[in-house]
């Protein structure tokens, strides 16, 4: 059977790595982007004829939908879902943020990871006539940090990740789904000029045990290897890739 992986947030940092080493491995891949179409199609490109890009919104269910209905025509039944897809947004302390801010922050990172779970154990489940599959939700180490004076919010929304994590993978584990989450630390991605503090990636990673900032490259090969068969007893599972922080 063919392996299709969907990785929602897939056009650039850990979602680009992901695509690449796992289309390399054998999937079919989908590469979902907000935004940037431009490097979304690529990506894709550099893959070659198994990988498609397809615009959607995880905070919007109809774009949710329309996603893994794309891929259901394109690729296939999916069997690997990467829930990448996350904002982080610019250093505050909690009594600075907006309700806007807060809402923005859990829609894309929680709702979205929801949404795009439900869609994946839809076809997956045995109980709905699927082969199962694999769940890789993205995390961050800030869920037991806490991001004290920087974004407690995005902490707050991988916390929640977290414990979707243990619990789906104990609904849907009886179905042939796992489910498992990676925490990286701090990783050389753009993501971090959104903060507004780009120099923040060399000063933490740093102060890791390792004395460095990670790389996109070394979460993708965690990723890949919880969605394979080599993590065929691994679920409800949160792996730290974080140098030792």
């Amino acid at each position: 059977m063919s392996k299709v992986m969907v990785i929602t947030g897939g056009g650039r940092g850990i979602g680009a790595a992901t695509a690449l080493l796992a289309a390399a491995r054998g999937y079919a891949v989908c590469v979902n982007y907000l935004k940037n179409g431009a490097a979304a199609e690529r990506l894709v490109k550099q893959i070659g004829a198994k990988a498609i890009a397809v615009q959607a919104d995880v905070a919007a269910e109809a774009d949710v939908v329309r996603l893994f209905r794309t891929v259901d025509e394109k690729l296939g039944r999916v069997s690997a879902l990467v829930n990448n897809a996350g904002i982080v947004d610019r250093a505050s302390r909690v009594e600075a943020m907006s309700a806007e801010r807060i809402q923005r922050m859990l829609a894309v990172n929680v709702t979205g990871s929801f949404l795009c779970a439900r869609e994946a154990v839809k076809r997956m489940s045995t109980r709905h006539g699927g082969n199962g599959g694999a769940i890789v939700n993205v995390s961050s180490v800030a869920a037991r940090l806490g991001g004290a004076g920087e974004y407690v919010d995005y902490a707050a929304s991988k916390g929640a990740i977290d414990t979707f994590t243990i619990g789906l993978a104990k609904e849907v584990g009886p179905e042939g789904i796992r489910v498992n989450a990676v925490r990286p630390g701090v990783i050389r991605t753009e993501i971090h000029f959104t903060s507004g503090d780009p120099g923040r990636v060399e000063r933490i990673g740093a102060s890791a045990p390792l004395l460095r900032a990670g790389e996109p490259e070394e979460i993708a090969r965690t990723i890949v290897w919880l969605a394979s068969d080599e993590a065929s007893y691994i679920s409800g599972a949160l792996l730290d890739v974080s140098g030792g922080r």
